[in-house]
């Protein structure tokens, strides 16, 4: 082979195949899929946006009268912790990140931040406070969780759709009340504050999402 009246042999041929394999094992490793259209964005994944780590929180497929049709999300930053709404045009290429998910553990929490601990190989991480956000207002001690992993680091955590967390303080609700649509303040075990129907009192369990905060159901004790 020629270039310009330099010729190389098969050695540099073979070098040149395996540096490329090489590079593409290192892509593959890193986790970055092939481009994908914003219109396949789900919450859970993850993208790079301007350079930067992202999970995707929540998405609204949104068509207007006028314009063209478009994904309002809500994303999270896995390096900082910080949120955004991001617009992104239906057709448009986004690069996704592949995650890997990790049971763990929420042990305590610290100054530098939370402790969790894989429950594979009891190695425990602790992640800031910046980072998690109000994530741990959903999450208790001895709790499992899924830590996201990025490149064998563990970011993030990845809470489940609703926690079960019981109430710490409210005012007395009516007694006998079933009325549902009075609501009142009540404070939760994580500190999470939210509202709850005047006949749920404190003591008892509720589910709140933990993507709103707001209150569900009353979870019946076994």
């Amino acid at each position: 082979m020629g270039c310009g009246g330099l010729h190389y042999g098969d050695g540099w041929v073979k070098l040149f195949l395996r540096l490329t394999m090489r590079a593409d094992a290192r892509e593959i490793h890193s986790g970055v899929y092939d481009l994908m259209k914003a219109n396949d964005i789900r919450p859970g994944m993850a993208l790079i946006v301007d350079g930067q780590l992202w999970q995707i929180i929540k998405i609204d497929h949104v068509k207007p009268g006028k314009g063209p049709a478009f994904v309002q999300t809500k994303m999270k930053n896995l390096q900082t912790g910080s949120n955004i709404e991001k617009r992104f045009r239906t057709a448009e290429d986004v690069e996704g990140v592949n995650l890997d998910r990790r049971s763990m553990e929420y042990l305590y929490s610290e100054s530098a931040g939370a402790v969790f601990m894989d429950l594979e190989s009891y190695d425990q991480t602790t992640i800031p406070k910046d980072v998690l956000g109000d994530s741990l207002l959903y999450t208790k001690p001895n709790q499992e969780i899924l830590g996201l992993v990025y490149n064998g680091n563990v970011l993030s955590i990845e809470l489940p759709a609703a926690v079960d967390l019981e109430i710490t303080d409210t005012p007395p609700g009516v007694k006998n009340a079933t009325v549902t649509n009075v609501m009142k303040e009540a404070t939760l075990e994580t500190g999470l504050k939210t509202r709850v129907p005047d006949f749920v009192n404190t003591g008892e369990v509720v589910r709140v999402s933990t993507t709103t905060g707001e209150y569900m159901s009353r979870v019946t004790q076994k």
